[in-house]
């Protein structure tokens, strides 16, 4: 199969690779799932709890704001609380304005983490600016810590973009507003890394972000900045809203990009309805990326959306509960059956479509449809197997998908 490829040529992700605990971004690693906490970090108790949903969610990483002294302190006892559970998911400290003191001030905190993220658009002013930044780098060099330069469109360097802005209106035709921005976005990045390189960290332990909340935006920034640089890139479209719109949102845009090759690692930043589940961004990612087979992480069922032909909901119901099913398994599965996570399962509703897609799946079941002959054919590997009729088909289908499960996946163990 040929690389992926964007209308300039092909891109290719990273040729660096950054090693943040036990997770690898970049390179031939896998593209990681991360997520970020949503309290109040001092609040050592509720962290640790949201933590460790996360990571049984299946985030890789997981961020956490670190903005005051009762924050910076609270962060070695989260990380001692998970370790006690058994929970070791890599920490990712993330600092505005006052990084460099907090870091300074709690090195037990400094060394509690697994990486910084630092936004060089909110790190001071003037010269204090070089100062700060120079400080936040010297201290992930003294504590070995990889760092990502995080640029935001919403907190961009001012300076930054004024120089840019300048050097645009001197041009004999000046390009629009919004593509200067752009490519202050990205020269900030970079410049941050070369400087930060200067400073002593090592290529291996830069990861580098250009966020901004527009899909068109995020595309053109991104294409750029892999172009331009071979570190690993952190992709995400930064407030991407709540519920259906972020979801597509930053689906279109992170999906463009990973099928050009361009992201290491990702976040879906879903904006939670109030007491919703945080988790919620941590599956969205994962469906993405196992949607566009670069990753799996659950069996996937397939299903048809339904149509005249099939008035009844039992067969949305079947899929429903076979899906939660399978995801209720995956914790005891994953260790029990290595490569059950690319399981595909077929429910369909009708005899159109039904019969091909199941016999497309590794293991799939054609219910009938209104008016018709009330029997289900189940269909194992392409072929059809038995046909299940009365009232215990969905009973009688989970357990033949369990011995699917225990026949196919079970012998690679040995």
């Amino acid at each position: 199969m040929n690389g992926p490829h964007n209308s300039q040529g092909p891109v290719r992700r990273s040729s660096l690779q950054v090693r943040v605990g036990s997770v690898l971004i970049g390179g031939t690693a896998p593209i990681v799932v991360q997520s970020m906490t949503n309290t109040d970090t001092a609040q050592v108790a509720a962290t640790v709890e949201q933590i460790i949903q996360l990571a049984r969610a299946g985030s890789e990483l997981v961020r956490l704001t670190v903005n005051t002294a009762e924050a910076a302190a609270a962060v070695p006892r989260i990380r001692e609380s998970l370790v006690r559970q058994g929970v070791n998911v890599p920490l990712v400290g993330d600092f505005h304005y006052n990084g460099h003191k907090l870091l300074s001030d709690f090195p037990d905190c400094a060394q509690a983490l697994d990486k910084y993220r630092i936004n060089p658009g909110n790190v001071g002013r003037g010269a204090k600016r070089d100062e700060q930044y120079a400080r936040l780098i010297e201290l992930a060099c003294l504590y070995a810590k990889p760092v990502r330069i995080g640029v935001n469109w919403g907190s961009l360097d001012p300076l930054m973009l004024a120089r840019c802005m300048d050097e645009n209106a001197r041009l004999p035709v000046p390009a629009p507003v919004a593509t200067v921005t752009r490519a202050a976005l990205v020269a900030s990045a970079l410049e941050s890394a070369a400087l930060a390189e200067q400073l002593g960290l090592s290529p291996q332990q830069i990861v580098l972000s250009c966020k901004v909340s527009g899909v068109q935006d995020l595309i053109l920034v991104y294409r750029d900045l892999a172009r331009r640089c071979h570190y690993p890139l952190h992709l995400g479209l930064t407030e991407a809203g709540m519920g259906s719109k972020g979801i597509v949102a930053s689906s279109a845009a992170m999906g463009i990009l990973l099928q050009e090759g361009i992201g290491d690692t990702i976040r879906v930043s879903l904006t939670p309805e109030p007491g919703g589940d945080r988790t919620r961004e941590v599956s969205v990612a994962q469906e993405l990326l196992q949607s566009m087979g670069l990753r799996a992480f659950n069996p996937m069922v397939t299903a048809c959306p339904g149509c005249g032909r099939t008035t009844s909901t039992y067969f949305q119901e079947l899929a429903g509960s076979i899906q939660n099913w399978l995801r209720a398994q995956m914790p005891v599965w994953r260790g029990q059956f290595p490569g059950v996570e690319h399981l595909h399962v077929a429910v369909m509703g009708c005899v159109v479509n039904g019969p091909g897609e199941s016999r497309l799946a590794d293991i799939g079941i054609s219910l009938p449809g209104s008016g018709e002959y009330p029997v289900a054919p189940v269909y194992v590997d392409g072929e059809k197997t038995v046909t299940l009729k009365g009232e215990n088909i969905a009973q009688e289908f989970q357990a033949l998908v369990q011995s699917y499960v225990q026949n196919r996946y079970g012998a690679r163990q040995d």
